[in-house]
């Protein structure tokens, strides 16, 4: 891979015809959305130590209008992440425990009929928050994981022909265990397909494991802590129009194609029985903008596509199976992708 460009200058925006076009994304909007991501980031550090794939992931989908699927194994405080982004972000949190006897109406809801009305009446489920930790999905038959997907990609429910809006902004957190395989349901690719990021969780560092128990080796109450510790520093509202904002941030033709020739070379790359679909250059692209922003830039460069290559790209992949069998990684092989491409000067 050749050296990315510099980042000190952004590259001119020009219309058609050469003729200099006014930034997409004004300046100050992103100077607001650099300073939020830093403030949340810090906030997030005061309870949550460690995995900083996990967080910077999850916030770039957030502001995406994305949802992450986390692989890791249990006791990594993965719950306790959504409590504290749910205090710090403002927004209401959920969590659902996943087992092989929910039913999609568990999720969503039902219709329960109203003796003092005598009328029906729809109760909400649980899916109706904001920040969904959706733990252990793949203990679900595929029904149920069919409900939450059409939930994640249509923002509603419809139940006997009524719609019910969800609040925005929604983004579900799901989980797996990579090392139980009995009494579960894999995911088909068709529904991994819809998660924008996929993130391994491993364990932390020995420094980090001291700090995590040093900070919750106490008898104290989580929500007593959360609430005299963190500071909430945005609001729903707020998120929703950052996210916007993300949009607009400038990407050059150049970095469109670079972003295509990464998702079409998955396609034919030796050891990929199955490659990327469409939608993994849509998340690319959207991640890149919405990275640049928390950078600080209204453009994006190819740094941003890489750093979210893989999270974007190794859960729609598939090994052949000889390349199973050689033991070959999902991860090193897109590695060694991602430095096959030649990254484009802008």
């Amino acid at each position: 891979m050749t050296d990315t460009p510099s980042e000190s200058q952004p590259p001119p925006v020009r219309h058609r015809d050469g003729s200099a076009a006014v930034a997409t994304a004004p300046a100050a909007t992103i100077v607001r959305i650099k300073a939020l991501f830093d403030r949340i980031t810090a906030e997030v550090a005061k309870i949550y130590v460690g995995q900083d794939e996990l967080v910077l992931s999850t916030l770039v989908a957030l502001f995406s209008s994305g949802h992450v699927l986390i692989e890791s194994v249990p006791g990594l405080g993965k719950t306790l992440f959504v409590r504290v982004l749910g205090r710090v972000l403002g927004c209401q949190c959920g969590r659902i425990q996943f087992t092989a006897d929910l039913m999609p109406s568990d999720i969503t809801g039902a219709p329960i009929f109203d003796m003092k009305q005598q009328e029906f009446r729809f109760r909400p489920g649980p899916v109706f928050t904001q920040l969904l930790l959706a733990d252990e999905i793949n203990r679900s038959p595929a029904k149920t994981h069919a409900a939450l997907l059409e939930i994640m990609q249509e923002y509603r429910v419809t139940v006997e022909r009524t719609s019910h809006k969800l609040k925005r902004p929604f983004l579900v957190l799901a989980t797996q265990n990579p090392l139980e395989s009995e009494g579960t349901y894999n995911l088909p690719e068709a529904q991994l397909d819809r998660f924008m990021f996929k993130v391994v969780a491993e364990y932390p560092s020995i420094d980090e494991e001291v700090a995590i128990l040093k900070q919750h080796g106490q008898q104290i109450d989580i929500d007593q802590r959360l609430a005299e510790t963190l500071e909430t520093v945005t609001s729903p509202e707020e998120i929703v129009d950052i996210t916007r904002q993300c949009g607009k941030v400038h990407v050059e033709d150049k970095l469109f194609a670079y972003i295509n020739g990464l998702v079409r070379l998955t396609r034919q790359w030796p050891q990929f029985h199955l490659g990327a679909s469409p939608r993994a250059g849509i998340a690319l692209v959207q991640g890149a903008r919405t990275l640049a922003a928390f950078r600080g830039r209204d453009y994006a460069v190819p740094d941003d596509v890489v750093d979210i290559a893989l999270p974007s790209l190794r859960h729609r992949v598939i090994l052949t199976a000889e390349a199973e069998v050689e033991g070959h990684s999902v991860d090193d092989l897109l590695r060694e992708l991602v430095r096959s491409v030649e990254v484009p000067r802008l």
